[in-house]
């Protein structure tokens, strides 16, 4: 079992940075696979940014080159660095982990969620 705990979020002009972290316990993040997802107002989640565990990342098409994700096993943690915000990345932002998570996009364990707010 894994818990997993988002921090970082808050308000932010557009064009400012933000850096989300995700810290578990439980077990090693190591092991898995680990996503960032977003829910803005009226839409539904989607899965911003993936990294799998052995490095390889994905992320969705408005995001790319703005957005970065990294994982510190030594810390147990992953991270979503996000630059050039826009009011539309406004969004509750959720980490997930899970096993081969990354070619199915199903994700086992869930954080809580952050809110992230841009304005313009």
């Amino acid at each position: 079992q894994v818990q997993l705990v988002e921090s970082g979020g808050g308000s932010v002009q557009a064009g400012g940075s933000l850096r989300l972290s995700c810290t578990a316990s439980g077990h090693p993040l190591s092991d898995y696979d680990v996503g960032w997802f977003r829910q803005g107002p009226g839409t539904g989640r989607e899965l911003v940014a993936a990294r799998s565990r052995i490095g390889a990342t994905d992320y969705i098409q408005s995001v790319r080159g703005r957005f970065t994700i990294s994982k510190d096993n030594a810390e147990n943690t992953v991270y979503l660095q996000m630059n050039s915000l826009k009011p539309e990345d406004t969004a509750v932002y959720s980490c997930a982990a899970g096993i081969n998570s990354f070619v199915r996009s199903e994700y086992q364990y869930w954080g809580q969620g952050t809110q992230v707010t841009v304005s313009s």
